[in-house]
């Protein structure tokens, strides 16, 4: 399947100058939403993957359907102040701001393997920081897998440490 025809592209959004890829045409289209899950399930069944975190909020959308689909468990790296229990925190970059992000604590325990899924990679700041709080926890991040990946942004350079795969490349 060519993912790149069911992608929907908003110039101008969230400000101008930005080339906004919409994967919600992925998600409300079954064929295609059940194409990229087992795409990305079939890129990390024989990693042996004990835990998937995924960003908010889009990481959520397509980690915890992989994250089912390999028989591992699910942390969710939410925006600053959203998690109730104690928590490890990584400040970032994005192309048009900067933010805080937020994990459990108790999320990851020392020595498990973890895939990190998200939908964009695009300036690579939100998960190298996700990679970081993963590791500071004890966790090893075996993959980082991506829907899109906007390569003139040169994100993979800052997890170039890791293994990176996307399912669509665009270059912007």
């Amino acid at each position: 399947m060519n993912l790149k025809e069911k992608i929907r592209i908003i110039e101008d959004f969230p400000k101008e100058g930005i080339s906004f890829k919409d994967v919600t045409t992925i998600l409300k289209d079954s064929e295609a939403l059940n194409f990229t899950i087992n795409s990305m399930i079939e890129e990390l069944k024989d990693e042996k993957i004990d835990i998937v975190v995924g960003p908010e909020a889009r990481g959520f959308l397509f980690g915890v359907p992989v994250a089912y689909g390999l028989g591992a468990g699910f942390v969710p790296v939410r925006k600053k102040g959203k998690l109730p229990c104690e928590t490890v925190a990584g400040a970032y970059d994005l192309e048009y701001g900067n933010d805080i992000l937020e994990m459990h604590k108790d999320a990851i325990k020392p020595g498990q393997r973890v895939a990190i899924i998200d939908d964009l990679l695009a300036t690579g700041g939100t998960i190298e920081t996700v990679a970081k709080m993963v590791e500071s926890l004890g966790g090893e991040v075996i993959s980082i897998n991506f829907v899109i990946e906007l390569t003139d942004l040169k994100g993979r350079e800052k997890i170039k440490d890791y293994k990176v795969q996307s399912l669509v490349e665009y270059n912007i």
